[in-house]
């Protein structure tokens, strides 16, 4: 069972929910050691004081805030457990809003679940999630961990509680300054953009398959196999396609939405085509045109008349 990293209760109103929070999600990176070349042997970090050059364990550290160079403001355990802060061992809920109407990049401030602490927690906490499921929305929730306030999205999952951690509006960068200039885009290759990403849609992520595998830690752990085996690693199936610059953009479209096609197996029926409509003649050139020939056959048979008078 995952370990608890939070205990306190979720505040709902007058209702109580006793909770503690473990992580949503768990890390399958490879991670390495630094080691020296030469030899192999591992390279460590010894934390030291830099007045008297002692080194500390982790029971002898603790944690102070940096006025200046030469000032800093020792902050203990003690301070931090006694700041006249409601949410610091409760996950108050503030609101309820539209799931829909969070904007994405909010999130990835942690991924929690929340789990009843013991029997008196069972029935409200199935309450809560029950309530949350028969509607759209989701619970905006206020919560202290690891020494500061934070904000979340209290959501069900299941047939259990998850929050959501959200960055706060300060530390969201504005987008503005990374818009390209503003660039004209034909009616006809949104339709080709439209016509991609139809033939790319599924239902669920499940639907994905194999794409959903993390394929560089699976050749990335074969290639670490294969060096304690003392044998060369099994090569990937099939070969990296390279990626061309794209000149003509509809053309692009048009091989993309063949290519997507071809991947789901859908080989029956005309190839789909993106190109751009010819532009029509404009009639207007065309009338102003015809006059200019009726005129000049009148002049052709009046300079005949005049020749014949001078004749004469």
């Amino acid at each position: 069972m995952p370990r608890a990293m939070w205990n306190g209760a979720i505040s709902f109103g007058l209702v109580t929910v006793p909770i503690t929070l473990e992580q949503a999600v768990e890390s399958h990176d490879v991670s390495f050691r630094q080691v020296h070349l030469e030899d192999g042997g591992r390279i460590r970090y010894q934390k030291r004081c830099e007045l008297d050059g002692e080194v500390l364990t982790e029971d002898e550290i603790g944690r102070a805030y940096e006025v200046t160079k030469d000032q800093l403001i020792p902050v203990t355990e003690d301070d931090l457990s006694g700041m006249p802060l409601p949410t610091a061992r409760a996950v108050e809920v503030v609101a309820f809003i539209d799931a829909g109407s969070v904007d994405p990049v909010s999130f990835g401030a942690g991924d929690y679940y929340a789990r009843p602490k013991g029997e008196v927690a069972n029935k409200p906490y199935t309450l809560l999630r029950q309530a949350l499921s028969r509607t759209d929305k989701v619970a905006v929730v206020k919560y202290a961990l690891r020494g500061r306030e934070r904000l979340g999205l209290l959501r069900p999952v299941g047939d259990a509680l998850s929050i959501q951690g959200l960055h706060w509006g300060d530390e969201i960068r504005s987008p503005e300054e990374l818009a390209p200039p503003e660039t004209d885009v034909s009616e006809q290759e949104i339709e080709g953009a439209l016509a991609l990403m139809d033939t790319m849609a599924v239902e669920h992520m499940e639907d994905l398959g194999d794409i959903l595998t993390d394929h560089y830690t699976e050749a990335l752990l074969e290639v670490i196999n294969a060096k304690a085996e003392h044998r060369e690693p099994t090569a990937p199936a099939g070969e990296e396609a390279p990626a061309a610059p794209v000149v003509d953009l509809m053309a692009a479209l048009e091989a993309s939405v063949a290519k997507a096609r071809e991947a789901r197996g859908e080989t029956s029926g005309p190839p789909a085509t993106v190109h751009e409509m010819p532009k029509p003649k404009k009639k207007t050139a065309a009338a102003k045109k015809a006059p200019a020939k009726k005129t000049t056959a009148k002049k052709t048979t009046q300079a005949k008349k005049t020749t014949r008078r001078r004749a004469s």
